[in-house]
């Protein structure tokens, strides 16, 4: 009996084993995530890998759902303009905006065209808008007033905090920080042409291309002076006028004009090739503005300050897309990317130049140098110590807001655009027709 109970339970135990292994080679093809990491790398699986569930795949990087719009004074041609086309470009590329959700217009008059566009664009369902040209404004407000759901940022202007409309907005930059350092620039130049012989005492006179006698320009030039005026302090400028953003015969003209009249290096406000090319046939050392102009005076270029606007684009155009505020005015820094360089052209730039503008750009950021430092210069042989701008800038052009304490003009302090107007020692006016 019990031999019988034996063979029995030794026929379960086999039967159980047979059926155990059965089970196994049955197993479905699917292998689980270990062993399927196991496979070699040259002999990879046909359908894509899924990570392991406690590492679950990023989501692909969506675009922000919305439409905007940009108007440009002129186009691609303009350094000025091509600097807000470029920027426009990046902005939308890094917050994933398609193609087909942006629209750039280019060669938009400062008149009813400007409205027009504006108008033009909200119908197609843009959310945003933003324009360049100061002259633009009074037309982005008529917009902005009409279509109360769409906001309507400005480059340059100056009536967004008086005006009061909620989807209203000006920006700029601290660029006169960066012509600032341009004007280091020139100076190092100039100190190298002196220490070389290449020009006397006398002969250290610079002059600039302006195209307004804006606020803005007034600012612009004095900034890059004052930039110069510390590295050779004995240092004097002619400026002269164009009455255009952009007309390349006119910058070209005035250019002439002034290395005619015996400046050594030249400067501008102005968009065009025409003043760099002049520089460059003329032999005149020539800082730019909003791009390099190295194409056209490679022997002769030296550098060129711009305001970078991507970081303004960036945010407005996420606020808007959040539905969040945007400030009636905003002012890009050194800090925020919104004010730069560019690259040095080291085959004309004096040696040490780079070092100059370093510790310069160092003390901005501490905030133990400021620009318009009153210590540095005069205006009719006084030092200023009380000034009154016109920062509301009503029609009677009445000033209105003490700007100087602690020793220095506060520029872009109480409104993004610049308020700095003041004819120093050191600049002369050559043509006040504009």
């Amino acid at each position: 009996m019990k031999r019988f109970f034996a063979i029995v339970l030794c026929l379960l135990m086999v039967t159980a084993l047979f059926a155990c292994k059965t089970q196994e080679t049955e197993q479905p093809a699917e292998q689980p995530v270990e062993q399927s990491a196991e496979q070699p790398a040259e002999q990879p699986a046909e359908q894509p890998a899924e990570q392991p569930a406690d590492q679950p795949a990023e989501p692909a990087a969506e675009g922000l759902d919305i439409k905007v719009g940009f108007i440009c004074l002129h186009d691609e041609n303009s350094t000025y303009d091509l600097n807000f086309i470029n920027a426009a470009k990046a902005a939308c590329a890094t917050l994933g905006i398609p193609e087909g959700n942006y629209i750039i217009k280019t060669n938009i008059p400062e008149g009813k065209e400007c409205y027009e566009t504006a108008a033009d664009m909200a119908d197609s369902g843009c959310k945003i808008i933003f324009a360049d040209s100061f002259g633009h404004e009074d037309f982005m407000i008529q917009a902005a007033k009409e279509f109360p759901d769409v906001q309507f940022c400005h480059s340059t202007g100056t009536k967004a905090h008086t005006e009061n409309l909620p989807n209203y907005h000006n920006a700029f930059a601290a660029i006169y920080e960066g012509r600032y350092l341009a004007g280091i620039a020139a100076g190092m130049k100039l100190k190298e042409m002196l220490d070389e012989g290449k020009i006397t005492e006398d002969q250290l006179k610079i002059g600039y291309v302006g195209a307004f006698t804006y606020a803005e320009v007034v600012s612009g030039y004095t900034s890059f002076f004052l930039g110069v005026k510390s590295i050779v302090p004995t240092v004097t400028m002619e400026v002269t006028f164009t009455g255009s953003w952009y007309d390349e015969t006119a910058e070209k003209e005035g250019a002439v004009k002034l290395i005619n009249n015996g400046c050594v290096l030249i400067s501008q406000h102005a968009d065009s090739m025409g003043a760099p090319s002049a520089c460059e046939s003329a032999g005149v050392p020539n800082v730019s503005y909003n791009g390099s102009t190295i194409s056209v005076g490679p022997n002769t270029y030296i550098v060129s300050s711009r305001i970078n606007w991507e970081p303004y684009y960036e945010y407005a155009i996420k606020a808007a897309a959040a539905g969040e505020a945007i400030p009636a005015d905003w002012t890009g820094t050194i800090e925020t990317g919104s004010v730069q360089l560019f690259e040095l052209n080291d085959a004309v730039a004096a040696k040490d130049t780079q070092a100059a503008i370093d510790a310069a750009m160092a003390a901005l950021k501490a905030g133990t140098l400021h620009v318009f430092d009153t210590s540095t210069f005069t205006k009719d042989g006084a030092t200023l110590t009380s000034y009154l701008a016109d920062v509301d800038t009503d029609p009677a052009f009445t000033p209105d807001t003490e700007v100087i304490s602690d020793g220095y003009f506060h520029e872009s302090e109480f409104r993004s655009a610049p308020y700095f107007d003041i004819q120093i020692d050191g600049i002369t006016l050559l043509n006040m027709a504009f």
